[in-house]
C-alpha cells in the first residue's frame, strides 16, 4: 500500500503538471460520475492529506481520490496519451494542453465542494507531511486508547496520518519498541512521532524508500520484509506475525532481542 511519502510525491507531481492550466480533459470512468465534466476549470492546487489526494478547482470543487493498495497516477505528455498500463484500468483522466494525468485503479473518486472536504478527510489525525503536523496532538490521539497495541495505533489514520505498514515496522524498530506493547506503556511517544516525521520526510522527494540510509537492493530496511533474516543490530532472526483484527490485520516485523516485551503476539502467522 502506498504510504504517506508516496502519496505526497504523487500530489506534488500532479500539482506541477496540472496547476494553473485550464482542463481540456476531464473524464471520470465510474458510473456515478460518468457525466461530470469540468473542462474549462483550472486546477488551483493538488495536495495530499495523509493517504488521500485532493485536486482543487477554481470553480470551488475538489476531486478526491485514494490509492488504496493498487492505485497510481501516471503523467504523460498530452499528445502521447496515457501509457504504461492497460487502458481498462483507467478510472480518471485529467489533462491540459501540455500534460495528461491518468489515474489507474484509483479509489473513492468523489467530486465535492471544496468547503466540504472535511467530510472526506476531517477524521484524520495530524498529517506527518502536512502543514498541520503537530507531534503533541498526535501523541494525545495515540493515548486515547492506552491499552491498544502500538503497532495497531500507529496504523490508525485517525491518530496521525501517513504511516503505513512498512513505516510502522521501521519506526518501532528504530525506537526499540515491540509492536504489541500497549500504547500507554511506550516511554516516549513524542520521540516516536518525531522519528516517524524524520523517516517520511527523508523519503518524501523521491520514489525510493530507505529507512537505513542505504539504497542498495535488500539494504533499505531494518526489519520490514526481512522475516527470518538476521537483525542488522544484533544478528537475531527477525520475526513476523499478523497483527490487528480482520480485515485490518497486517504482517508486522520485529527483532525479539532489540524489541523485547512480555506481551505475546496474536496467534497465527508467526515465524
Amino acid at each position: 500500500m502506498p504510504e504517506g511519502d508516496t502519496v505526497w510525491l504523487t500530489a506534488h507531481r500532479l500539482d506541477q503538471a496540472l496547476r494553473g492550466r485550464p482542463l481540456t480533459t476531464f473524464d471520470l470512468r465510474v458510473p456515478s460520475m460518468a457525466l461530470a465534466d469540468r473542462r474549462g476549470d483550472t486546477i488551483t492546487e493538488v495536495l495530499s492529506r495523509g493517504k488521500h489526494l485532493l485536486a482543487r478547482l477554481d470553480s470551488g470543487l475538489t476531486l478526491h481520490s485514494h490509492l488504496k493498495m493498487d492505485g497510481s497516477w501516471r503523467i504523460t505528455r498530452s499528445a502521447a496519451g496515457p501509457r504504461g498500463r492497460p487502458p481498462f484500468q483507467i478510472r480518471a483522466l485529467l489533462g491540459n494542453a501540455e500534460w495528461l494525468a491518468a489515474g489507474y485503479r484509483v479509489h473513492e473518486l468523489r467530486l465535492v465542494h471544496t468547503v466540504d472536504e472535511h467530510l472526506l478527510v476531517g477524521h484524520l489525525g495530524p498529517d506527518l507531511l502536512g502543514s498541520d503536523w503537530n507531534p503533541e496532538k498526535a501523541r494525545e490521539r495515540l493515548l486515547r486508547e492506552p491499552e491498544r497495541p502500538i503497532g495497531e495505533a500507529l496504523l490508525d489514520q485517525r491518530n496521525l496520518a501517513g504511516i503505513g505498514n512498512m513505516y510502522k515496522a521501521e519506526i518501532l524498530f528504530v525506537e526499540r519498541v515491540n509492536p504489541w506493547a500497549p500504547t500507554g506503556a511506550v516511554a516516549d511517544l513524542s520521540t516516536m512521532t518525531t522519528t516517524a516525521y524524520r523517516l517520511l520526510r527523508a523519503n518524501r522527494d523521491h520514489p525510493e524508500q530507505s529507512t537505513t540510509g542505504l539504497t542498495g537492493r535488500g539494504q533499505e530496511h531494518w526489519v520490514y520484509g526481512r522475516g527470518g533474516q538476521p537483525c542488522r543490530r544484533c544478528g537475531s532472526p527477525i520475526r513476523s506475525a499478523e497483527q490487528g483484527t480482520p480485515p485490518q490485520q497486517r504482517i508486522t516485523y520485529w527483532c525479539p532481542t532489540c524489541q523485547p516485551t512480555a506481551e505475546a503476539p496474536t496467534p497465527g502467522g508467526l515465524s
